[in-house]
């Protein structure tokens, strides 16, 4: 049946990585925030909110961005995502307005971020079989991950060069092209398509199809899908603490300055997290690489107070990057494995919106705590607890068609 269908697997996985990649414009807010000149007039708090209203887009317009892919395919949305992050940007680039880039960092670049992201996982996966799908959304989503690499490096050299209003245009202007152009090769493949699949696959922890595909209602019909969110709101919550507060982190407990560079090698972990993570999880099975991933995370933030050396950070900083990063391969797979591929970029953006209400939540706990005491020790230990949680859950988080192949004999008898 496939023998006359062109398999564009590669170059749709490597143009999803490319989106992500270019994407990651968001990670440049932080170098952007602290160029603000003061003659603006922002305060703190001000600088903060363009960065947070994207957050919070961002994960609410995953589930309409991953409802349209599926209807319209991942081409025409992503272009979309190219195109609002553009104008975004450059809105943006026109004022020294807090509102202007509320507006346009944070509606308009959120959108475009989630749009993006929404279409750049689902087409990869549907190319390869089964028991590749953990290896190829690690590769694809390592590109968001490892954006900051890049991002925030280039945006401090433009800034420098240019100032932070015709350096945000120089983004909105460049990524526009590379998102909208490498929407381009995004496509699903034909109804008929079915890609060569491993007999033995099963035995290594993957399940076997979906009884039916699962529409959202469905799904959220369904245990599983609370188990997965509340995990995934757990270890993205954990990562994105660590994450927003790393270089404050590294110069209360080491007195080091150097917290921009354990950022960029926490960014090489996040990345090589997602692909690793999502191999292993191909081999041993979803929920068995989660409870890794959220055991190991613990005993890092339960032991994170006692480090007061920089290359004891470095250390720490890479593997809860690694821990995150795998995150954001392990929840689409399972997502993927769980309820089926033709609801799967609606389905994903919702089990997604965990991501922003534990990026919300632990760090916004995170900073209450070091205003009250000085010190993050409190918030490492309440995140120990959090992954504990997650990692006690993955016991009992089982694909709901295992549970219901039970069913028909039941009723045959």
């Amino acid at each position: 049946m496939n023998q006359n269908v062109r398999n564009y697997g590669w170059t749709v996985a490597l143009s999803g990585t490319g989106i992500n990649l270019a994407l990651g414009v968001l990670y440049t807010w932080s170098v952007i925030s602290k160029a603000i000149p003061q003659e603006w007039g922002w305060n703190e708090a001000q600088r903060a909110l363009p960065y947070s209203i994207a957050c919070i887009v961002f994960a609410l317009v995953m589930v309409v961005a991953g409802r349209m892919q599926d209807k319209i395919g991942p081409r025409k949305v992503a272009t979309m995502g190219g195109v609002l992050t553009g104008l975004g940007f450059l809105l943006a680039s026109a004022s020294t307005s807090l509102t202007v880039f509320v507006l346009g960092f944070g509606l308009l670049a959120g959108a475009g971020i989630g749009f993006g992201y929404a279409s750049a996982t689902p087409p990869a996966v549907k190319w390869f079989p089964r028991e590749r799908t953990g290896l190829i959304a690690g590769i694809v989503v390592a590109g968001f991950g490892l954006a900051s690499v890049y991002a925030a490096p280039l945006a401090r050299y433009l800034i420098a060069a240019f100032g932070v209003q015709v350096a945000m245009r120089i983004f909105g202007i460049a990524f526009l092209l590379v998102v909208v152009v490498l929407a381009q090769f995004l496509r699903n493949p034909p109804k008929e398509y079915v890609p060569a699949s491993s007999a033995s696959m099963v035995h290594r922890g993957i399940p076997a199809a979906p009884v039916h595909e699962y529409d959202w209602l469905s799904m959220m019909r369904t245990p599983q899908f609370y188990l997965l969110w509340f995990m995934f709101a757990c270890g993205a919550g954990a990562g994105l603490m660590i994450i927003g507060k790393l270089a404050k982190i590294v110069e209360l407990q080491s007195g080091s300055t150097a917290g921009f560079v354990l950022v960029a090698l926490l960014a090489v972990g996040n990345a090589g997290g997602r692909v690793i993570a999502g191999v292993l999880s191909d081999r041993i099975g979803r929920t068995a690489t989660m409870l890794i991933v959220f055991a190991v995370q613990a005993v890092l933030m339960f032991t994170l107070r006692l480090q007061d050396q920089l290359a004891m950070l470095v250390a720490y900083s890479m593997v809860v990057g690694f821990n995150y990063g795998a995150c954001l391969s392990l929840f689409p797979s399972a997502t993927k494995d769980y309820y089926g591929l033709k609801n799967f970029g609606v389905n994903y953006g919702l089990v997604f919106t965990a991501w922003g209400v534990g990026g919300l939540v632990l760090p916004i706990v995170s900073g209450r705590i070091f205003d009250a005491t000085g010190s993050f020790n409190q918030a490492y230990v309440i995140a120990g607890f959090v992954m504990l949680v997650a990692a006690a859950l993955t016991f009992v988080t089982k694909a709901p068609h295992e549970e219901q192949l039970v069913a028909p004999g039941l009723k045959a008898a």
